[in-house]
C-alpha cells in the first residue's frame, strides 16, 4: 500500500535530498580539515567553493536520473549501508574523473578519499535519524494523516498485519471498524476496535479521520457505492482494495485507463528516467559503433565479395518486442542459397528447442567463419539500435519460424527490445544447447535488470568477443 499524496511525497523527497546535501558539504568541509586545509583562509577558496557546487550539482542530477532512494523506507539497517556505499563510490568516481579531465575546481585524491569516508558515514547516519523521525515522530504526530480500517472479521488480522509490515510513514492506524460482528472495546494486532456497522457513521463523524481503507470483497457493489458515497460527503479520503487477486504479480499499479479506473498488472515495471538513460547510451554506443562499422566496411565489403557472389549485407526478418516484426541487419556470412539449404540441415540441428544453430555450417564461407569468429558480422546492427528497434543489451531476437513455434512461457523473453549482446552469449553460449536454458538467462536478465548490469555485460561482451568464445 502506499499512500502518499503529492504534499507527503514533496516532503519526503525533500528531507533525503536535503539531508543528503547538508552530508555533502560538512564531510567535504571536514576532508578538507583532516587534509589540514583552511577553508576561509585559503588562496584557493574559490576553487574548494567550486567543488562543493560541482559535487552537489552530480549530486541532484543523479538523484532525478537514477532516484536511488525508490525504495527508501524498504532497505533495512544491512542494504541501507551497502546501498550508501555503491552510491558514494559512483559519485566520487564519476566526479573525480570529471574534475581531473576538465581540471575544473581542486582535485586531491586525499580530500577525496576523506570526502568518500565521511559522506558515507554521514549519510548512513542520517538516512537512518531520517527514517527514524518519520516512522517513530511524524507518523504519531497530529500532522500524519488518520486512517481507519474497515473490513470483517474474516479478514481484519491479515489486513492489519499487511498495512503495518508496510513501512508507511505517512498515516497512523487509529482503528478498525468490523461490519460483521460487534467487538466494540477488543484489540487486533494492538489496533481498538471502534465500531460496528450499526453505529458507523454515528461514531466517526465525531472523531479525528482523515482516510478510510476499505477490504470488503464480499460485498454488493451497491452496498460498496453507498460506504463510499456516505465517507465522501464526510469530506474523507476512501482508498477501496480492489486487488482481487492478491499476489499474482508483483508489479502492480492502479491508474486511469481510457476512463476508465483499473488495476495494471505488468510482470516487470522499470523506471522511465533509467529506460532514457538506457536509450541515450544505445544512441552513443551506436554511434560509435557506426563510426566503426564504416571504417572496416571497405575491408569486410571486399572480403565477401572475393569470397563468394552475392551482396555484402545479409537481412532477416526477426521478431522484437512484443511481437513486432523487424529487419535484422548483418554482414553476410553465407552462401546466397544458405535459406533454400538450412531445411536439408535441420536434422542436425545442436539445439533443443525452436532455435537453429550447426557448429559446423556448411553454408558459411570461409570469410563468413571468421566474421562469426571475430563477431564483426554483427557491426550493421548498430542501425538497428541507432533507430530504436534494437539495444546494445537485451535478449536475441528470433526468427519468425523461431517464433511460430514458442511456447506462451517463452513470450516473455521478448518482452524487452532485443539486443545486439546478452546475459546468455556471455555465459557460455557455445556450450548451452538447451533453449529452456537460453529462456531462463534471458528472464534472469529482464527480472533483475538494473544499468549495472547493462555495463557488465557490455565488459563481458568485449572480454568475450577478444577471447574468441565463438559467435551466436
Amino acid at each position: 500500500m502506499s499512500n502518499l499524496s503529492q504534499k507527503e511525497k514533496i516532503l519526503q523527497n525533500y528531507s533525503i535530498l536535503g539531508i543528503e546535501c547538508i552530508c555533502i558539504v560538512i564531510s567535504y568541509m571536514l576532508a578538507l580539515y583532516t587534509r589540514g586545509v583552511s577553508f576561509q583562509h585559503s588562496p584557493y577558496a574559490h576553487d574548494y567553493l567550486a567543488t562543493i557546487l560541482c559535487i552537489l550539482f552530480f549530486h541532484l542530477l543523479a538523484h532525478y536520473l537514477f532516484d536511488w532512494n525508490a525504495s527508501f523506507f524498504k532497505r533495512g539497517y544491512y542494504v541501507e549501508l551497502i546501498a550508501v556505499l555503491k552510491y558514494n563510490c559512483i559519485l566520487v568516481l564519476s566526479l573525480g574523473s570529471f574534475l581531473f579531465i576538465t581540471k575544473f575546481g581542486d582535485f586531491s585524491r586525499l580530500v577525496f578519499l576523506y570526502f568518500s569516508i565521511y559522506n558515507t558515514c554521514l549519510t548512513y547516519i542520517g538516512h537512518l535519524l531520517l527514517k527514524n523521525f518519520f516512522v517513530s515522530v511524524y507518523r504519531n504526530s497530529t500532522s500524519s494523516n488518520k486512517l481507519i480500517v474497515i473490513s470483517t472479521s474474516v479478514f481484519a488480522d491479515t489486513i492489519l498485519k499487511k498495512i503495518s509490515a508496510s513501512l508507511e510513514w505517512s498515516f497512523q492506524v487509529t482503528g478498525i471498524v468490523l461490519l460483521d460482528v460487534d467487538r466494540i472495546g477488543d484489540t487486533i494486532q494492538e489496533v481498538p476496535v471502534l465500531s460496528d456497522q450499526k453505529h458507523l457513521y454515528d461514531y466517526l463523524k465525531t472523531v479525528a479521520v482523515d482516510e478510510v481503507f476499505l477490504h470488503l470483497p464480499n460485498y454488493d457493489i451497491k452496498e460498496l457505492e453507498t460506504i463510499i458515497m456516505s465517507f465522501q460527503s464526510m469530506g474523507v479520503t476512501v482508498h477501496v482494495n480492489v486487488d482481487l487477486f492478491g499476489n499474482i504479480m508483483t508489479h502492480k499499479t492502479a491508474e486511469s485507463f481510457a476512463g476508465f479506473t483499473v488495476l495494471s498488472y505488468e510482470s516487470n515495471a522499470i523506471d522511465y528516467r533509467r529506460m532514457l538513460i538506457k536509450r541515450l547510451i544505445d544512441i552513443l554506443g551506436a554511434l560509435v559503433g557506426l563510426f566503426i562499422t564504416l571504417l572496416l566496411l571497405p575491408f569486410i565489403g571486399l572480403a565477401i565479395k572475393l569470397d563468394s557472389p552475392g551482396p555484402i549485407f545479409f537481412a532477416q526478418k526477426r521478431v522484437g518486442k512484443n511481437g513486432r516484426h523487424f529487419n535484422i541487419y548483418k554482414f553476410r556470412s553465407m552462401y546466397i542459397d544458405a535459406e533454400l539449404r538450412k531445411k536439408e540441415l535441420l536434422e542436425q540441428n545442436e539445439m533443443d528447442g525452436p532455435i537453429f544453430k550447426l557448429e559446423h555450417d556448411p553454408r558459411i564461407t570461409r570469410t563468413g567463419a571468421f566474421l562469426r569468429k571475430t563477431s564483426l558480422d554483427e557491426l550493421p546492427q548498430f542501425f538497428n539500435i541507432l533507430i530504436g528497434e534494437m539495444s546494445l543489451v537485451g535478449t536475441r531476437p528470433p526468427t519468425v519460424e523461431e517464433f511460430q513455434q514458442y511456447e506462451l512461457y517463452y513470450r516473455r523473453r521478448l518482452s524487452i527490445k532485443p539486443g545486439l549482446t546478452g546475459l546468455w552469449q556471455v555465459s557460455g553460449r557455445n556450450e548451452i544447447t538447451d533453449f529452456n536454458e537460453i529462456v531462463k538467462l534471458d528472464l534472469e536478465y529482464i527480472d533483475s535488470w538494473s544499468l549495472s548490469s547493462d555495463i557488465r555485460i557490455l565488459l563481458m561482451t568485449v572480454w568475450v568477443v577478444v577471447m574468441k568464445k565463438g559467435a551466436r
